[in-house]
């Protein structure tokens, strides 16, 4: 129900831009010229501007602009749009004055740079929300815990979904009080969706009931599903060991061709950029040496696929290498440098780990490879932490681009946990789209020097 819904949505949204972006070069021939422009005047114009709008929408795949969980959703949407603009002016800038592709005047580009972005912000701020606005069909919603909490809230509170939970049930007491209450639910509300939690065994059992409803008009959706298609994220709480080992075995089903091409592909990008990234190695020499006169490199022991340790090299950023090795507390004693923050936010550090990319140990996409000593923790206090190891580790990864409070060199194992949600959904979805998904939003994050 919902996956059709997102893709509708995604489908509106990447054709309105299509047509404001084309529409905004009609207007600047417009403005630029006086007059409707003709049909030889736009067709001198477009193998240009098409290249220009191929790389705005890229831009805006990176940004996130079509994610289940877009700024449309989060009410980030004008801060968001402007700052994806600025990046699209400065490309396309870029592009124009340095390309063989050529626009003559430049100031139809100026021109076409600020009637873009008006029309842009006022699609994606003012008319995408009106028509993403549908008619809420009543539903309830069956289950308990935080992360349903949250569900909840997120549907109830957007006017993006086209559901409304009127009615919360939590599984308490016998089988036959679950079952009176959803039955009373359903027709006090007259609702027509019920959203349950179907992994929890007090549910499950009530689910021979739930089935009769079925008959009579009642669709039934699995809470984990839902939740995965709102949050792109895949909650443990939600999901038992028999969802753990159907997505374990399509995970390792998948090690064939894409990951014999996955495998071909990190060895190429990583050569070539490991190769240009010698350039930099010089000047932080310089800058690590005038700052503390420590050493360059340090390495360190991480968890790598199926549990197994792998050596990773990078750039010291701290006033020495801790070796993962922490106090009673979780924590380390040493402090990230002046130098090791510019390092860390513009993600220089990690340019040595191309060539454990190159050797085998790393990807360049897949769920960062953690400390033993974290990992020793996590699988005691987190479920299914391990489930995490699955796959290859990577330089970058969902998790990265979504889940922003990275617990770094200390122990939490609550965002331990959040950050996992998102490591099973890629786990779950890895694909060569979602791979080149992750690694635009990457470089648009480094683009923008956020994160960790």
């Amino acid at each position: 129900m919902h996956s059709s819904i997102n893709s509708r949505n995604t489908v509106v949204l990447l054709l309105g831009d299509i047509i404001v972006y084309a529409f905004s070069l009609a207007l600047t021939l417009f403005i630029r010229y006086g007059e409707i422009p003709s049909r030889h005047l736009l067709l001198t114009h477009v193998p240009a501007f098409s290249v220009l709008i191929v790389v705005f929408l890229l831009v805006h795949m990176s940004a996130g602009l079509y994610d289940n969980q877009s700024g449309l959703v989060r009410n980030r949407t004008n801060g968001l749009i402007l700052n994806v603009q600025i990046i699209n002016i400065i490309l396309g800038a870029m592009f124009f004055y340095f390309a063989p592709v050529a626009i003559s005047p430049k100031a139809n580009l100026f021109i076409y740079f600020v009637v873009a972005t008006l029309l842009m912000y006022l699609w994606r701020t003012v008319m995408v929300p009106v028509i993403s606005s549908t008619r809420k069909q009543p539903a309830i919603i069956v289950g308990a815990g935080s992360d349903l909490d949250d569900l909840c809230e997120e549907i109830n509170n957007n006017s993006h979904y086209s559901l409304f939970f009127k009615d919360r049930i939590k599984p308490e007491g016998s089988i036959q009080d679950i079952v009176s209450k959803i039955d009373v639910a359903v027709k006090t509300n007259n609702s027509s969706i019920i959203v349950a939690d179907l992994h929890d065994k007090n549910i499950e059992a009530a689910i021979p009931f739930m089935y009769s409803l079925i008959f009579s008009g009642v669709r039934i959706v699995d809470a984990s599903r839902l939740y995965e298609s709102v949050f792109d994220r895949i909650p443990v709480t939600l999901v038992g060991e028999r969802w753990l080992v159907e997505n374990s075995s399509t995970a390792l089903g998948r090690r064939s061709i894409y990951g014999a091409l996955k495998r071909a592909m990190d060895i190429i990008i990583s050569a070539g950029l490991g190769f240009f990234s010698l350039v930099l190695y010089p000047f932080v020499y310089l800058a690590i040496k005038i700052e503390d006169k420590g050493a360059i490199f340090i390495q360190q022991d991480r968890i790598g696929m199926n549990g197994k340790p792998v050596k990773i090299i990078k750039f010291r950023s701290m006033s020495g290498n801790d070796g993962g090795v922490y106090g009673t507390d979780g924590t380390t004693k040493l402090v990230v440098t002046k130098v090791g923050r510019f390092l860390r936010d513009s993600r220089v550090d990690e340019l040595p780990q191309l060539w454990n990319v190159l050797k085998g140990d790393l990807s360049l996409i897949g769920p960062r490879p953690e400390l033993p000593t974290l990992v020793s923790v996590y699988d005691k206090q987190v479920p299914y932490y391990n489930a995490r190891h699955l796959v290859k580790p990577g330089l970058s990864g969902w998790a990265q681009i979504y889940h922003q409070k990275h617990p770094h060199h200390e122990v939490d194992s609550i965002e331990a946990k959040n950050k996992l949600y998102y490591d099973l959904y890629y786990i779950k979805n890895r694909s060569f789209l979602l791979d080149l998904k992750i690694a635009l939003r990457t470089m648009q994050t480094l683009l923008s020097r956020v994160g960790k």
